[in-house]
């Protein structure tokens, strides 16, 4: 207990804000318990690789406003600017550059009251679902330090998850709050396409597959948060349907009515599924039916290998176009030596993807999205496992030796497009896809989706279960949410090894 009959640790976020409205605390004794937290458990983690203490001091003794004011966050290293600060993208290409202004999350972040106290640890320009960047070194599980918190927001995971702050931001282009939130025992929310704000310097983030949103240990924090982001922006390529309520309102709010609930625990690209994560859902579902609801075990309407082929043309689009817009920043054309050798090997298989490819795939996108729209007027959700397996340990989806000497190879010599017609996409989709593969599908349709901290392998991971509603519907899955919450099967964070250090 760091303040003399408080326990900062004990609070979510709207619990401290709560306390800072009736004056029992003030933020700076917030940001001075996070700041301690921060410096005994970061050294075991790596999750936090920008402290930014001397300004949230500041900001701590300014007039706060807002439903969390004078409450800790940190921001992750990757697309949310702070005016003045380093964004790296944990990439070395982008070690010198400096955010021009705040980003509109940013932004919105502070008239909610909150206080940055730093930023988190990323996988180089958040391409992958572990946090392992070569610049900074690997983000630890607080579960397990030999196991990674997942990726891209792995450092923000771990932050939250061993109390350092209550939240932390986080983005969402394939799984990256789902999956961290998975592998270390969060709530994590995918808002549906347009409803938070990706601006000023961008109006679409992976062609719109990329959402703005938060890892929180409470759902109504999650809840409260998209209340304080979402709302039309002006730089945004997409607009979500307008939400006129209160979606915190939503977390408290039963369902009220039985619903008929889809779920699944096969890969959509007929891989295997671990035992455990299969139980998660097992379990989730035979409660729901308990509680009244239709339970009817169904396959997403679309083909899982296209929607993997699909999400990976983007991917490597973007990664392309990524290296490409690095001269901005470097002064001179990007060279191999500038990035990880995966990175370089991305962008080449980028520049050998067509327009005609691209297009192609985005339409694919706009498929899905009708089918699972059509597939919702049936069913109110679907559930998956989050991930089909449980957190990898540290290292070990690092390429092999022989895989090296091919990327290196490859990326010296140029041979994107002769590596796309061996084959080496579909190999690539099977081998990176193989353990997360059930949630790029919300990515391209834009839907809603979470993932819920209901289970626990027999080695005491967390492993997830992820909900999907139709586009627009946060606060069905809000409202489902906070029922599970108060369940026997909610699996309590403050359980795990670094959360008494």
């Amino acid at each position: 207990m760091g303040l003399e009959g408080f326990d900062y640790k004990e609070h979510d976020g709207l619990g401290l804000a709560e306390l800072v409205r009736r004056k029992e605390v003030q933020p700076i004794e917030l940001v001075e318990e996070a700041i301690r937290l921060t410096d005994s458990l970061n050294p075991k983690m790596n999750a936090v690789i920008n402290k930014m203490y001397g300004q949230a001091r500041i900001a701590a003794g300014q007039q706060l406003t807002g439903p969390f004011a004078g409450v800790p966050i940190f921001l992750k290293d990757i697309s949310q600017e702070i005016a003045g600060e380093p964004i790296t993208a944990g990439s070395m290409a982008f070690l010198k550059y400096r955010a021009k202004e705040d980003s509109e999350y940013a932004r919105r972040l502070r008239q909610a009251g909150l206080v940055f106290l730093g930023q988190t640890n990323v996988p180089e320009f958040a391409l992958v679902a572990v946090t392992e960047p070569a610049h900074y070194g690997p983000t630890r599980n607080p579960w397990n330090l030999d196991h990674t918190p997942g990726g891209s927001s792995g450092g923000s995971a771990a932050a939250v998850a061993s109390g350092m702050v209550p939240i932390a931001g986080a983005n969402d282009g394939g799984g990256s709050i789902r999956i961290p939130a998975a592998y270390c025992g969060l709530f994590g929310l995918k808002p549906t396409r347009g409803r938070t704000p990706v601006g000023p310097n961008y109006g679409r983030a992976w062609q719109g597959a990329s959402a703005e949103h938060v890892l929180s240990r409470s759902v109504r924090d999650s809840a409260a948060m998209l209340d304080a982001l979402h709302g039309h922006e002006k730089a945004g390529a997409f607009s979500a349907q307008p939400f006129e309520g209160s979606y915190l309102s939503t977390a408290s709010t039963p369902l009220g009515k039985k619903l008929r609930i889809a779920f699944s625990v096969k890969s959509p690209i007929g891989t295997k599924v671990d035992a455990d994560c299969r139980e998660g859902v097992l379990k989730t579902v035979r409660l729901l039916e308990s509680m009244g609801h239709q339970i009817e075990e169904v396959e997403a309407p679309v083909d899982g290998h296209k929607i993997a082929t699909s999400y990976l043309t983007m991917y490597f689009g973007e990664t392309a176009a990524l290296l490409t817009s690095l001269e901005e920043v470097l002064g001179r054309k990007a060279t191999a030596s500038d990035v990880e050798p995966t990175t370089w090997l991305l962008g080449l298989l980028g520049k050998a993807t067509s327009a005609e490819e691209f297009v192609l795939s985005l339409r694919e996108w706009d498929k899905a999205a009708l089918m699972m729209e059509t597939f919702h007027e049936t069913y109110d959700f679907y559930i998956t496992p989050t991930t089909a397996h449980p957190p990898a340990k540290i290292g070990e989806l690092e390429p092999s030796p022989s895989e090296k000497f091919l990327i290196s190879t490859v990326g010296k010599l140029g041979l994107g497009s002769i590596l796309k017609k061996a084959g080496i996409v579909d190999q690539i989709a099977q081998k990176n896809l193989a353990r997360t593969p059930f949630t790029q599908l919300a990515n391209l349709t834009g839907q809603p989706a979470m993932s819920l901290p209901l289970h626990q392998t027999k080695g005491g991971l967390p492993v997830g279960v992820q909900v999907m509603a139709a586009r627009g519907r946060e606060d069905l899955l809000f409202q489902l949410a906070g029922e599970l919450e108060q369940s026997e099967i909610w699996q309590d964070v403050r359980k795990n090894p670094l959360w008494g250090s």
